[in-house]
């Protein structure tokens, strides 16, 4: 048995180095309360309606900033619920983990505690104490809860296989269903000209022979952007028509689809669409490259590992559910 709690301890070193902590992230703040009471009994512990407004409290605050009214209301009740759900599977981790007999050696907490004092109080154990105060909390109670964290964490990682293997051919499947993943975005670096065709004048021709004109005058060698400053029309003019790097979805349909099959370089013939007249240059492109299976294959992989290990996690989660007594309130 000692054996193996000091495998256990050694892999809480490992889990536990950088683990956040809710004094830092907000998570004590909450409105002020006056009613308390049972919000659920797990195997004969109790949690309570304040413990679930700490927990929810932060997304509370930001449901109250989007939501107003009945919806509002749903909102707040829906955080709750979740909030509560959380807090049963937090008690039934640590009622496993006491039920498994395992210890937290006191150093391991005393460590977290100068972790926390240092990287969010800058070492002054004071001003740490003072926030507790200010916060409502004991020493002994953020010891206690930061005690609780190490066991539901270490009890989380000790339930999940450390050395998953994902067959290839799901890697393989994932990798043909999600390509958009591996795949850069395509952009172009694009001029234009814009010249409206004024149909509702009668000016049509007129404006059809003018952007004829400045089409040859590109091909004559007539600087783009110059042309662009002199006769377009489009809201890029003073910048010589520069529209910069854009992505797709960035134009209309049938421009898009010319711009971004141009060569770099390439001046197009004019493009009549929607009334008006388009000229347009492509001066560089990148993106639209997608990688090879075998570049993303470590990728697909750990990521498949994750959500192997959630899953893992929660049917764990689940079969102490299914043999614990929960009652809520």
């Amino acid at each position: 048995m000692r054996y193996m709690m000091r495998l256990f301890a050694i892999a809480l070193l490992a889990v536990f180095g950088l683990t956040l902590s809710p004094i830092c992230c907000g998570a004590f703040a909450q409105e002020p309360q006056v009613v308390d009471g049972i919000a659920a009994v797990v195997n004969g512990d109790v949690i309570t309606y304040s413990q679930v407004r700490v927990l929810s409290a932060p997304r509370e605050k930001l449901l109250r900033s989007q939501y107003t009214g009945q919806e509002l209301g749903n909102k707040l009740k829906e955080a709750r619920e979740l909030a509560l759900k959380d807090l049963i599977d937090r008690r039934l981790v640590i009622q496993a983990f006491k039920k498994e007999s395992y210890q937290i050696p006191d150093h391991f907490v005393d460590q977290r505690m100068q972790e926390i004092i240092r990287e969010s109080f800058g070492g002054d154990r004071n001003t740490f104490i003072k926030t507790l105060e200010a916060q409502n909390y004991t020493l002994g109670e953020f010891r206690e809860k930061e005690m609780e964290r190490i066991m539901v964490q270490a009890m989380r990682t000790k339930n999940v296989k450390t050395s998953l293997i994902i067959p290839p051919n799901k890697i393989e499947e994932y990798y043909r269903q999600h390509r958009d993943e591996f795949t850069t975005k395509e952009q172009i670096k694009l001029r234009m000209i814009m010249i409206p065709g004024h149909a509702d004048t009668g000016n049509s021709a007129a404006q059809k022979a003018m952007a004829e004109e400045v089409l040859g005058k590109l091909a004559s060698g007539a600087e783009f952007d110059r042309m662009a400053q002199v006769y377009s029309e489009d809201s890029t003019r003073d910048m010589g028509g520069d529209w910069g790097w854009i992505e797709r979805k960035t134009l209309a349909a049938p421009l898009e689809k010319i711009a971004f099959n141009m060569p770099i370089g390439r001046v197009s013939n004019i493009i009549d669409y929607a009334g008006n007249y388009y000229i347009l240059k492509v001066e560089d492109k990148h993106g639209g490259t997608t990688r090879s299976l075998a570049e993303a294959r470590s990728d697909i992989e750990k990521k498949l590992i994750q959500v192997e290990a959630q899953q893992l996690q929660e049917r764990w989660i689940a079969s102490l559910r299914a043999k614990a007594y929960i009652r809520t309130f």
